[in-house]
């Protein structure tokens, strides 16, 4: 066998995403002895149009929730909308059987929200621009 060469990319290739991630799921069933792995999204949606304006995606793993992108445009920020939508996600998870979720945010952008909702700060790492970080918060469901 030939030695496998390393090949850096600078744009998205949904082939090589799919096998990583097929073989990183492979090896933590194994190791865990079971698969429980869901997507989960909330989503705010249009009634009229039913186009989807926001909300909220992540997923479902070994017991943790992972929130990985929450979204609401500025028009409907500030009206309880975005609370409503991260108590489902929440509740989804706890009907899922996790225990504890996990996300991160950016300092320019609204750790403030999801600590005025039980979130806690668990790491905080500096990135740019100048002054700002990558916040990590967790919270037992």
């Amino acid at each position: 066998m030939s030695v496998p060469e390393i090949i850096v990319c600078d744009r998205a290739h949904p082939e090589a995403e799919a096998a990583i991630a097929a073989g990183l799921n492979q090896y933590n069933d194994q190791q865990a002895g079971y698969a429980d792995r869901q997507p989960l999204s909330v989503l705010v949606r249009d009634p009229a149009s039913g186009e989807v304006l926001g909300g909220a995606y992540g997923r479902s793993s070994l017991g943790l929730l992972f929130l990985e992108l929450f979204h609401l445009p500025p028009a409907l920020r500030g009206q309880g909308l975005g609370s409503r939508v991260l108590q489902a996600f929440e509740a989804e998870g706890r009907k899922r059987g996790c225990r504890h979720a996990v996300l991160y945010t950016m300092r320019l952008q609204a750790p403030g929200f999801y600590q005025s909702r039980g979130w806690q700060v668990f790491g905080e790492i500096p990135c740019e621009p100048l002054g700002n970080s990558r916040v990590f918060l967790r919270k037992a469901l």
